[in-house]
């Protein structure tokens, strides 16, 4: 039996056959396409989508300090202290230097804060529902768990 001939192996195939196999530009791209799909539907909220996760997390937090929070959200400190200086400067947290050690910053949410939390938790919840609809929110859960290990293995 003959055997088929193959295409030539070129820079642009290889390039095609990475992109579809790699596990974090596929993750990327999904990544996008859910935030968008959330960011569009929290603007009804006043928030965008990485405000509405701060707060969030803010709301959630054991520890309030901005180092914890830097640390549970996998950012730096720098890149948090510009979002959370706008939300202070919307009046939807408060940040102070906590009285038992100057070098540490604590974040909290404002009464006008919760309240625009709880109302964007409403417009969260319907529009986390539609994208159940559209897709598996376990499966995204799962690949988040199971991805914490890569931040271990350093």
């Amino acid at each position: 039996m003959p055997k088929k001939p193959q295409s030539p192996k070129t820079l642009r195939s290889d390039a095609r056959n990475a992109i579809d196999a790699c596990a974090g530009w596929n993750v990327r791209a999904a990544a996008r396409r859910i935030t968008k799909f959330l960011e569009l539907r929290l603007e009804a909220a006043d928030l965008s989508f990485a405000q509405f996760g701060l707060m969030a997390e803010i709301a959630a937090a054991s520890d309030d300090s901005i180092s914890a929070l830097a640390g549970r959200m996998g950012l730096d400190q720098s890149t948090l202290s510009r979002t959370l200086r706008t939300l202070e400067n919307e009046g939807l947290v408060e940040i102070a230097v906590a009285e038992a050690d100057q070098r540490r910053k604590l974040v909290w949410l404002t009464e006008k804060g919760a309240r625009r939390l709880e109302a964007a938790l409403a417009v969260w919840r319907k529009a986390h529902a539609e994208l159940e609809r559209l897709l598996s929110v376990d499966l995204v859960r799962r690949l988040a768990l199971e991805t914490e290990a890569l931040v271990e293995d350093r």
